[in-house]
């Protein structure tokens, strides 16, 4: 049996902007860039009373709270404190999978520093944040990484939540359908037709008749509705797409947005060649009409792009694609590789030409 912990940082980024600005401590914090096209990145806890929560409209937020406190994000500045995080994990084990700068699943079913139980270790990596970084990070503690990352949200901020396998079902029976990975509010209002709210409720459906609704997802329901997750912590998670987006100042006509495209294939070209065991095999566009309207346009080429002009063509190409009416106007764009497979996998490119024997 797996010991897991998951890891997840409390209100990260505005936590950080808090640690490093006194006068924000207390106060309701936006991380965000001010102005009708920006979206919430992170809300402190005092904002959160307000409703304000990440992903929202920066403009929604100010009406929700006229007094929150507007600060623009600093990447940089998170990814080192990420960083300072990521060292405590690894004094406790090698088995880490990031989820994101501010949270990660740890396997400490062996632990480097030989405590005996995945609760003190957890306990320890808290307590190293706290001390080394003057933040603070909530635990979740189970046999598997589904019922870990339930607990780690159970007792925030700063707190830590530990559901023994001899007390998951009983957990699980009450919590809506909706604490499920993978169930959004299209396949919770699908269980809500067939009158399932509850997780037991689920569990009570049945496998087979979930199987018959849902495919083999349903069958992964009923799995989670039991607290049984198979999955391991992948250390190495293997790149499964880069992309890069830009949101306009004001909409623009689809023949205005070249210049952006080319600039956004150079961004993402340059995260590519971090990965030169690794090739893309497919190009994708995406585009955000005025509307909130999203497409997409995709092509794998018979040979992977293999240079930056080459891939900005396609890039171009690719918008040639896009049948909406000229006059349509578009609020982002993005650009992106996908289907990644190992370079030894890719057959090499043919020669156009052949010297003459």
């Amino acid at each position: 049996m797996r010991k897991i912990v998951h890891i997840d940082m409390d209100a990260f980024y505005a936590s950080v902007e808090q640690r490093d600005d006194p006068s924000l401590q207390g106060r309701p914090v936006v991380v965000a860039w001010r102005g009708s096209r920006s979206v919430v990145c992170a809300a402190s806890y005092e904002a959160r009373k307000f409703g304000i929560r990440s992903a929202m409209p920066a403009v929604r937020a100010e009406r929700l709270c006229p007094k929150a406190v507007f600060v623009p994000p600093d990447f940089p500045r998170y990814k080192a404190v990420s960083r300072q995080v990521r060292e405590i994990f690894a004094r406790h084990t090698d088995l880490v999978e990031p989820l994101s700068l501010d949270e990660a699943y740890l396997d400490v079913s062996e632990n480097k520093l030989g405590l005996p139980s995945a609760t003190e270790v957890a306990q320890r990596i808290r307590a190293s944040i706290r001390e080394e970084t003057a933040l603070t990070a909530s635990a979740g503690v189970a046999a598997n990484k589904f019922l870990a990352k339930i607990a780690s949200d159970w007792k925030k901020p700063d707190g830590l939540f530990v559901i023994r396998p001899e007390q998951a079902l009983d957990f699980l029976a009450p919590l809506p359908v909706g604490r499920l990975p993978g169930v959004g509010k299209v396949m919770e209002a699908k269980l809500a037709e067939l009158g399932i709210a509850q997780i037991s409720q689920l569990r009570g459906f049945g496998e087979s008749a979930l199987e018959q609704c849902f495919g083999r997802w349903g069958r992964r329901l009923h799995q989670l509705s039991l607290g049984i997750d198979e999955h391991p912590v992948e250390s190495e998670r293997p790149t499964l797409q880069i992309s890069a987006e830009d949101t306009f100042e004001r909409d623009l006509l689809l023949r205005d947005t070249g210049e952006t495209l080319l600039r956004l294939a150079e961004k993402v070209w340059q995260a590519n060649q971090r990965e030169p065991d690794r090739v893309a095999r497919t190009v994708v566009l995406k585009l955000k009409t005025s509307d909130f309207r999203i497409l997409t346009r995709s092509l794998t080429p018979a040979q992977p792009p293999s240079s930056l002009a080459e891939f900005g063509d396609i890039v171009l190409g690719l918008r040639e694609r896009v049948d909406l009416p000229s006059r349509t106007r578009y609020r982002l764009v993005g650009v992106g590789l996908a289907g990644f497979r190992h370079a030894d996998d890719v057959p090499p490119q043919r020669e156009l030409f052949v010297a003459d024997a």
